[in-house]
């Protein structure tokens, strides 16, 4: 130093990029249901709610898949009902892959055409593959460089689960939160006190900027939802 002049250095870091998640919505059968495509730079994906029922819905999320070049290593459902399942049939025969699902779950699970009748009011015939494995909100779903953590969030049914990207700040809530509302709770061993607890977790669990992706409708934020949801205050 000089004359008593100060020198300014310019430090530069080269941070090294967060990966990013690539997310393809299909939205698929009568009910408009949300399928996620779930991808990253690996081009490993995982699959949430294939609930593709029209041949041509299978076909566009097939088609994606392999014109983006993934390697599809997880078939995942939020919950048991059958408009997020109706798609597994296809997944199972184009990339062998069996879904995975909440254990609390497995009644329905393992009455898919019957659920038909009893919530439609006709039979509709599906041809699902059996579940790959039961998860529990102790396990996690690996693909690529990332990781899905398991909430329990029972309410909508007894085994529905949100899937949450911790470094992305993701989550997949399928029929447990929407944006502005809630998944019913009228149907078979539901419960809206249960609904309620789990949309407090949610509320606890993630950090505020998590992006919501549900089961229905467009995406959403969790602050959003804690600040306008009234099911959430």
């Amino acid at each position: 130093m000089k004359n008593g002049s100060r020198r300014n250095t310019l430090y530069i870091f080269h941070a090294k990029p967060t990966p990013m998640l690539n997310i393809k919505t299909f939205t698929c059968n009568m009910l408009s249901e949300n399928c996620y495509v779930v991808s990253d730079e690996t081009n490993d994906c995982v699959i949430i709610d294939c609930g593709a029922y029209y041949p041509e819905e299978a076909q566009a999320i097939v088609n994606y898949i392999r014109e983006q070049q993934l390697t599809p290593r997880h078939l995942l459902c939020t919950h048991g009902h059958f408009d997020h399942c109706m798609g597994n049939g296809y997944l199972f025969k184009a990339f062998g892959l069996k879904p995975k699902a909440h254990q609390d779950d497995s009644f329905l699970m393992e009455k898919m055409e019957q659920q038909t009748s009893e919530i439609l009011g006709i039979p509709i015939h599906l041809d699902v593959p059996p579940v790959d494995k039961y998860l529990t909100d102790s396990d996690s779903v690996t693909f690529g460089s990332h990781t899905l953590r398991i909430l329990h969030t029972p309410g909508h049914t007894p085994g529905g689960i949100v899937f949450y990207d911790s470094n992305e700040h993701v989550a997949f809530s399928g029929d447990t939160l929407f944006r502005m509302s809630i998944g019913r709770t009228d149907f078979e061993r539901g419960s809206y006190e249960d609904i309620i607890s789990s949309l407090h977790l949610l509320a606890q669990q993630l950090p505020a900027e998590t992006i919501i992706y549900p089961g229905h409708g467009p995406h959403t934020s969790l602050a959003e939802e804690i600040r306008y949801n009234p099911y959430m205050r």
